[in-house]
Formats: structure tokens, C-alpha cells, sequence
């Protein structure tokens, strides 16, 4: 995968390849991102066209739509991922709560965004992901996984939590509930650079790429409940 480009000024700038099978709204997110100094390296209409472009271009950062003709954006995602784990998707959605969207994020994408998210917060969700962070914010993050995760049932992801000290267990827990770092830090009574310390230390025991996978597998594992 190719390395991301940085501004003069040492801001890292992702590759960014849209997929939608609506050619304006291609068009829109292209203009948009162009304007605010984002690369878009390519453009593809359905899932299949998303694949072979991702593996021809090696986006940073693919925005999905969900609902395509054909292969939809959740196959994309796993078929990309299946061969590019470094790679960042952020899934298009018309509804904040798509019911498609938990499995989504069970597929691996890094989380995502309603269609007519401002152009500022369009650009900034794509630099946020683009550095390997997720875009999950707290509050919709708890709204979509208490309302998705009993009915979704998607594959059961399997993962040593006796790896994991109490503090660590804990501290995912927490992550599961979709607390931001501020919160965990104020929560558990730590710094951030602490909280930040204990996450990356999570990721690295149970081989997650993100928050977006730390939700998920909490659930999935029985750590948290969508009541409590």
C-alpha cells in the first residue's frame, strides 16, 4: 500500500478511491475533497468495480456506500480487507441508523457517514480515518450497537481476553460501551496519554485495527451487553 502523501506542513493527506452507484454524489465527494487538498485516486460504481480498483490504486481511505447493485459495499469491504487489512473504509449511509451498518463494522469497516454530512466534516472524517483512527462517535456508537447487536448475529470473533490485564479489560469494556478516550481518561481516572497507552496495547494483544473492531468484539464476546 502506498505511503500517505503530507501537506508542506507535516499533515499526513490519505488517497481517498469513492465508491457509489450514484454518479452525482461521486462527483460531489470528489469536488469536496479536491477542494480541501485530498486526493481522490479513482471512483467506482458497485462493489466488484470496488475491489479491482483498491487492489490497481491502493487507496488510504475507500468511501463505501452500503446498499449497491450487484456486490454490495458490506462484500466490498470484506473482500478488500481480506486482502488489505491496512486499508481504511468508511461506509455511506442514508439513515444514522441503517440496519446495515453494525455488520459493517463487524466486516471491518472503520465507520461511517450519513450522505449529507457537511463538506468540513466530510473532509475531516477522511483525514481522522486516513491516520488510522476510527470514526465512531460515542453516542452513535452506543445507539447503533445496542439496537444491532442481539439481532445481527454475525461471526463470532475469537480472542483470548485472559491475554488482557484487569486495567486493559476494563478499559475495553469501556471502548465496547463507545466511551472516547476523554471519557475513559475521566471514567477510570487516568491521563489520556495513559488511556491511549492501554488502548494501543489492547489493539496489539488481540490483533484489532480500530475502535470499530474493539466494539464489535466486546459485544460478540459477551464483555458488554447491549443493556449494560
Amino acid at each position: 500500500m502506498s505511503a500517505v502523501a503530507e501537506t508542506p506542513g507535516g499533515e499526513r493527506v490519505p488517497r481517498v478511491l469513492i465508491v457509489d452507484d450514484q454518479e452525482l454524489i461521486r462527483t460531489g465527494f470528489r469536488m469536496i475533497l479536491t477542494a480541501r487538498g485530498i486526493e481522490v485516486v479513482g471512483e467506482a460504481a458497485d462493489g466488484a468495480a470496488a475491489v479491482d480498483a483498491e487492489r490497481r490504486l491502493e487507496p488510504d481511505v475507500v468511501l463505501m456506500d452500503i446498499r449497491m447493485p450487484g456486490v454490495d459495499g458490506i462484500e466490498a469491504t470484506r473482500r478488500i480487507l481480506a486482502r488489505n487489512p491496512r486499508c481504511r473504509i468508511l461506509m455511506l449511509t442514508t439513515f444514522d441508523l441503517d440496519r446495515y451498518v453494525y455488520t459493517a463494522l463487524a466486516a471491518g469497516a472503520s465507520g461511517f457517514l450519513l450522505k449529507d454530512v457537511t463538506a468540513d466534516h466530510l473532509a475531516a472524517a477522511v483525514r481522522l480515518v486516513g491516520t488510522g483512527d476510527a470514526l465512531l462517535a460515542p453516542s452513535i456508537t452506543r445507539r447503533l450497537v445496542e439496537r444491532f447487536a442481539v439481532g445481527e448475529q454475525p461471526p463470532a470473533v475469537h480472542r483470548d481476553l485472559a491475554h488482557l490485564t484487569p486495567r486493559e479489560l476494563e478499559v475495553l469494556t469501556l471502548l465496547g460501551r463507545g466511551l472516547s478516550n476523554t471519557e475513559l481518561a475521566e471514567t477510570l481516572t487516568l491521563s489520556e496519554a495513559t488511556v491511549k497507552t492501554h488502548v494501543a496495547r489492547i489493539f496489539a494483544k488481540l490483533e484489532l485495527r480500530d475502535r470499530a473492531q474493539a466494539v464489535v468484539l466486546a459485544y460478540e464476546t459477551g464483555l458488554v451487553t447491549p443493556s449494560g
